[in-house]
Parts: C-alpha cells; structure tokens; sequence
C-alpha cells in the first residue's frame, strides 16, 4: 500500500482552504495526481513550496491502480536548487521542460530512463551556466523523443544533409514535403543529438532566431510523431527571455 518513490512536480492545482491536487511524474508510478490536505496553510509548518513545479521530490505515497487521484504520506524534497527559481532564465527553461513532459505523458505507466533522463535535466539545469541553459531545451526536446520511440537516424554529412523530420533520419536530397531542416540546421541538430554531457551544449553557439526556429522545427517532430501532442505555451516567453 505505501511506496517510496521519487518525483518531479510538473503542476499543483489549489483545492479548497489549504489543499492542493498535485501532478508528479514518479520514478515508479510516471505520471500521478495527488491530493495533499493542509498544505496552503499560513502556518510556518506548511510545506507548500515544496510543490514548486521543478521540484524533485522523496516521496512515501498510497497507490490504489483504480485511483485516478492518490495520496501522499510524507515527502521531502531530494533535491536542493540552488539557482532554478531564482534566475529567470532557469526558471523559464525549466518551466518549459515541465510543459513539454506534461504534453507528453499520456499515461500513468513507469518509465524509469525517462524519469531518470528528466531530473538529471533538472539538475544540470540548476547547476549549468547560463550559455549551456540556453540550449537544454533544444537537447532535452531531441533526447525526450528518442525516450519516446521516435529517435533520429543516421548523421549528417556532406552525403546526407538534410533531416526529413517525417522519417526522423538524415537524407541525400530533400524530400517532397516541407517537414525537414536545410544543411545548416541538420547539422546543428546532429551536434546537438551527439552531445554525450551537458557542458558539450556550450560550445554550441547560436543566436536566439536560430533556437527559436530550431525549437519550433523540433516540436513539429512531436506532433508528426504523436497525432495528439497539443500546442505549447511556454515557447514564446523561452525565447523573450534568451539572448
């Protein structure tokens, strides 16, 4: 009946006085609801704040499969930020990875890599400077869908240099469709595809017209690969905030 799991907040929904319905995406459960009583309390005790979205969480949980809404016995945080909701670069990043998940998990069923993938994102968000935050939602869209089952195949070279976003591989010529990236943008894709640690996102430099137009190509791959992946909010205000 009781569980320990890690998880991170993806949305908390207030419900009545002091209460909350809290989206999480577990390490053992995915995706999940829970309802938290008392925890909007103005008393210094309550630990709402707990439930900022990006927060990585410990958590001893009740799980019931017929549920749709379940419990939280105790949770504590398992991972101290020191930068994601300070600096608004960050927090906007992160903000942005958090919708992209939430667009993504359909249902409640564990995916243990991509949990795994997604706070170690989180992570090397807060702790990244600012020119390698900048590129964690490019990198992080490409490795989210590689999790998904619709990864890239094949490089880029000068026998292949176009990405037909269709297929999700790399091809001699253009295919006849506009769902693909010109030489200079499949290029970069690979590069940032190949990227084995986060510090490598650095030494990737781009202007924010160049991310923004990368960033838009990128959810497209999403929506050709899943019929019902919904309209995003968080782009715009990402690319209002980079450089």
């Amino acid at each position: 009946m009781l569980h320990k799991t890690r998880g991170i907040v993806l949305r908390t929904v207030k419900y009545g006085e002091t209460s909350a319905i809290v989206t999480i995406f577990t390490e053992l459960f995915g995706i999940q609801s829970y309802m938290v009583n008392g925890v909007r309390s103005s008393k210094p005790a309550a630990k709402g704040n707990l439930f900022q979205p990006g927060n990585i969480l410990e958590l001893v949980v009740y799980h019931y499969e017929q549920k749709t809404i379940q419990r939280i016995s105790e949770f504590k945080l398992g991972y101290i930020c020191t930068s994601l909701h300070f600096n608004i670069v960050k927090n906007t990043v992160a903000l942005y990875l958090i919708e992209l998940l939430q667009k993504s998990l359909k249902q409640p069923e564990q995916h243990l890599e991509l949990y795994y993938f997604a706070e170690t994102a989180l992570a090397a968000l807060d702790q990244a400077p600012l020119g390698v935050a900048a590129n964690i939602p490019l990198y992080f869209t490409l490795k989210l869908a590689e999790q998904l089952g619709f990864r890239l195949n094949g490089r880029y070279s000068e026998y292949a240099p176009f990405l037909d976003l269709q297929e999700g591989s790399f091809t001699d010529l253009p295919p006849h469709h506009n769902n693909y990236l010109d030489a200079a943008n499949s290029e970069i894709t690979d590069r940032l595809f190949q990227c084995q640690a986060w510090e490598q996102l650095g030494e990737i430099v781009m202007n924010k017209d160049k991310r923004r137009k990368l960033l838009y190509a990128y959810l497209d791959f999403f929506k050709l690969h899943m019929p019902d992946f919904q309209e995003m909010n968080s782009p715009p205000i990402l690319h209002e905030i980079l450089d």
